[in-house]
Order: structure tokens, then sequence, then C-alpha cells
């Protein structure tokens, strides 16, 4: 099959990075389209692909500035044409689907979000005050683009990496989209006997949406132990205000992850994540999950009270508050017995790259050989 893939950048290997090169896996003579490209950052088997790069890549200061551009996005991702190709397959959350399949090609996008700076996070991105007003027809003319640019006639087929991601594509785009769960490395945090010791964990990204402050409070008046693993712009503010019982780790190797998520007593979760590769991950380890009840964890945790026929993995709370956090913990504490190493693993399984590796390829071979048609899933 003759193919080419698209991202929206190569700057850095995070989850995204990590379909990508599932992806690629599954195409190796794939050409590889994207905004920018910093040479070495991602993983050699992608870089040992060819890389076709925007113009911005060519720019002064672009793998720090990059993200500055937004407003160019379009028009640069526009620059990029693949040739003489059956597929092309996008991995975005911000402007890659919008690459132009040549004609009797089919595009399937595989979208971790539609683009969360101007939708359902443009306040968190771009603030509340004078700089949003200012913004304001920037967001409309990207909203706008977004639409246009994921239509029937563009793109053929869209798989989401979660539910309410789906639900999202909907209602932004009015398209329906299918379901595959995003790459989970579930055999390296699993390889670890499970013994579980005093302290819960939290892994911070330490930027405002994932709400480690939430978490930090709670702490503060349940007198738990938690450990912080992870490094980010407010990391120094919170560590800062943070009470003796809370200590931080800073930036740890997948290793010293493993080893936290198979000793903790359970992972606190305080935000709202497309799909979240950090529960999935403890879950691996056998830890169980206290996690705000919003976003992919409702795809990817099993609740405490759920179906009677489903051992719990976690234990959801419906408010992004330091109390309904506390008490969530709390509940969990009464109620510890009540999780199983070995079936949380067991729902972990599920969400492994394998599996990933057999759905996307059976999508892949379905959508070519449906054709550039556009793709309506089954209700």
């Amino acid at each position: 099959m003759r193919a080419a893939l698209a991202h929206d950048w190569l700057t850095g290997m995070r989850g995204g990075e990590k379909v990508l090169l599932e992806h690629a896996r599954l195409l190796p003579d794939a050409d590889i389209h994207t905004l920018v490209h910093i040479p070495g950052s991602t993983h050699p088997e992608i870089e040992a692909h060819r890389v076709i790069a925007s113009p911005l890549s060519q720019l002064p200061g672009i793998a720090r500035h990059y993200r500055k551009l937004l407003p160019l996005f379009p028009w640069a991702i526009g620059r990029l044409r693949p040739r003489d190709v059956d597929l092309v397959l996008s991995s975005s959350h911000a402007v890659a689907k919008g690459i132009s399949a040549p004609p009797g090609a089919t595009h399937l996008a595989y979208c971790f979000t539609p683009m969360r700076y101007v939708w359902d996070q443009a306040d968190a991105y771009l603030g509340t005050g004078a700089f949003r007003v200012a913004a304001s027809p920037l967001v409309a003319a990207l909203r706008r683009w977004d639409v246009r640019s994921s239509h029937r006639d563009r793109v053929h087929r869209v798989i989401a990496i979660s539910t309410p991601v789906a639900e999202r594509i909907e209602r932004h785009w009015q398209r329906r989209a299918d379901v595959i769960f995003p790459p989970v490395d579930v055999e390296q945090f699993g390889a670890r006997p499970r013994a579980a010791e005093d302290f819960f964990l939290m892994v911070g990204g330490f930027v405002p949406y994932k709400r480690e402050e939430v978490a930090i409070e709670a702490f503060r008046k349940l007198g738990l132990r938690l450990l912080v693993a992870g490094d980010g712009p407010s990391r120094a503010r919170l560590q800062a205000r943070a009470p003796d019982n809370v200590r931080f780790l800073g930036r740890v190797d997948d290793d010293t992850l493993a080893d936290l998520y198979a000793r903790c007593r359970a992972l606190v979760y305080p935000q709202e994540e497309d799909f979240g590769i950090i529960p999935v991950e403890a879950q691996a380890a056998g830890a169980p999950v206290v996690a705000l009840g919003r976003g992919g964890v409702t795809d990817t945790v099993r609740p405490l009270d759920g179906p009677a026929s489903k051992a719990p993995t976690g234990l959801f709370f419906d408010s992004s508050s330091p109390a309904a956090l506390a008490e969530a913990v709390a509940h969990f504490e009464e109620r510890r017995a009540e999780f199983d190493a070995d079936a949380i693993r067991a729902h972990a399984a599920a969400f492994s790259a394998s599996r990933f590796r057999l759905e996307m390829r059976a999508a892949i071979e379905e959508t070519v050989a449906h054709g550039p048609r556009a793709w309506d899933p089954a209700s």
C-alpha cells in the first residue's frame, strides 16, 4: 500500500508521538509530513522515515517558539501535499488532519481531539481578559477552518481516541467517529510485583488544566502522604506552598515511575484528559485510581459501585475541588479491600500496544477498501 503519514509536529516523544510510532510501524515505507521537525527529537524508528516538514520548520528558534505561530498553522499544513499514495493517515490534535489527500486517495484521520486551543479549552490557553477578547477573531477563523478541513470530502473517516473525544467531534464537526484507544505500554508497567505502601501518587505536568493544586489542598486536609512525580511551569510555586506530607520528586524515568506505581496505595488523578495514559499505566501495575470522573477515565477506569459483574479498578469524584477529592480518598480508604490488583492489571491489558496495532490495521484495510467516500460508523 502506498501511504503517507501526517502529524502536527515532531519536537519530542510524547503520547501523540507514541501513536505515530505505531502508525509508522504499520506503514514502514510511508513519508511523514509535519509542520515542524526537530531532527533526533523523537524515536529512531520515526526518524528513519523520510520526513517532509513545512516552511515553518526552517525559521530561527522554531524549536522553542513554534506554538506561537498558531495563526500560520492552516497555511503551513496546506503547503504539504502528499503525492502518488492510496492512503493518507493523519494523527492530530491541531491541524495535521487538514492535509489534503491527492485525488483518488483515502484520508483516515486519527483524532486526539478537535483543536482544543479554539474549542473547549480556549479560555485555559488564551485567558479570559483583554488578550482573549483581542484573539476572538482569530479563534473564530480557526474554528471555521477546523470545521471546513474536517469535511467529508477531505477527511473520509475519523477515528477518535476516546468516547468523550468522539462526542466532541460530533458536536464541533458534525461528524461521527469510531473509537480506537491509543497504545499504552502495559507490559512495562506491569512487570513488577504489587506491594502497596502508605503513600498516594500523583504524576503532574504542572500546567493549569492538570489541577495539581486540587490534590495538594485535599491532602493538606487529609494529612496522608502524597508523592508528586513530574515537572512543569507551576511546580516551583506549588511546591513552595505545599504541606510537609506532600513530597515533590521532580521528573522521574520510566523505571522509577513503574516502581512508584507498584508501591503506591492509589493514583490520584484530578484532571480531565482526552484519554489519559497515566491512569492506564497505574492500573497496569495493579494500582487503583482515584479520578475526576470526566474525560477519558470514563473509558479506562471501572468505578467502584459500577456493574456488579465487573471488579472495580478505581473510584470517581464529580467535582474538581479539594473537598470532593478529599472525600473520595477517605471513601477509598474505607473500601480499599475491595480492589484486587490482579483484576486491575487484567483490565489494563485491554489497552495494550498489540491491541492498538490489530485494531488500526483492520481500520486501515477497511478504509482503503471502502475508498475515498465518507465513512459513517454504525450506531
